[in-house]
């Protein structure tokens, strides 16, 4: 796993101590929610109306 394999595609301040950010696997174009707050944090895979995993594909797939 290299050290370019994911990008932030957006990124909103939403308060003094939290984050939240919408990160792309490069590899898979999967998209996935970041939220931090403090020192804690989650991650999740964003997902469509029907359950699926939103992928980008645009620029992302190899």
């Amino acid at each position: 796993m290299g050290k370019d394999r994911f990008d932030i595609k957006e990124r909103e301040n939403l308060s003094m101590l939290t984050d939240a950010r919408v990160i792309i696997d490069k590899e898979t174009g999967v998209n996935y929610l970041y939220v931090c707050h403090g020192y804690g944090g989650g991650l999740t895979p964003l997902l469509d109306a029907e359950g699926k995993p939103i992928v980008t594909k645009d620029g992302y797939q190899k």
